[in-house]
């Protein structure tokens, strides 16, 4: 797992936690001190609050065991896959796009960081230059022609632990 999404993922849980054990219990005990629970608005929304980032962080540890479940070496090496720049020939816009390949967290369409999930990625995941993809987006079909494929090996391939790419 990149490091940049466990801090992110870590920092969101720790803020969270950070809630449930601290400043969710104030609202509530505060909240009981003004009366009738049945009609109070304030522990209604504490309680309502606490279920979310319960939830919330369910979510969030699931993500990062799903993620640190993730094995470089079970991605191909010839295959577009998490990781992989692919530069495409999107034949509905008459133009060469080039995507990576990333996470959910890390997807920014309009830097070209496409998430493996999204319907673009899951097209791309598993071709190889020479393939054409025919990926169904909102805005209609769209044939992609995978032109040049990087996979995350080969950023890998030319390091050899010391930090200094060749």
């Amino acid at each position: 797992m990149p490091d940049h999404i466990k801090k992110q993922l870590l920092k969101e849980i720790a803020s969270l936690e950070h809630e449930l054990a601290h400043e969710l219990p104030a609202e509530i005990k505060k909240a009981v001190a003004l009366g009738d629970l049945s009609e109070n608005a304030e522990y209604h929304m504490a309680k309502q609050r606490q279920d979310f980032v319960n939830a919330r962080l369910g979510q969030l540890k699931r993500r990062m065991a799903e993620l640190s479940l993730v094995n470089l070496a079970n991605i191909p090496r010839d295959k577009a896959g998490f990781g992989s720049t692919v530069v495409v020939y999107d034949s509905t816009k008459e133009e060469e796009i080039e995507y990576r390949l990333v996470t959910s967290e890390e997807s920014d369409v309009a830097k070209g960081l496409i998430s493996t999930t999204s319907p673009i990625g899951r097209g791309l995941v598993g071709r190889r230059v020479g393939d054409v993809a025919t990926v169904v987006t909102p805005n209609g079909k769209r044939e992609l022609e995978i032109l040049k494929l990087t996979t995350i090996h080969d950023g890998a391939d030319n390091d050899d632990g010391d930090g200094a790419a060749k």
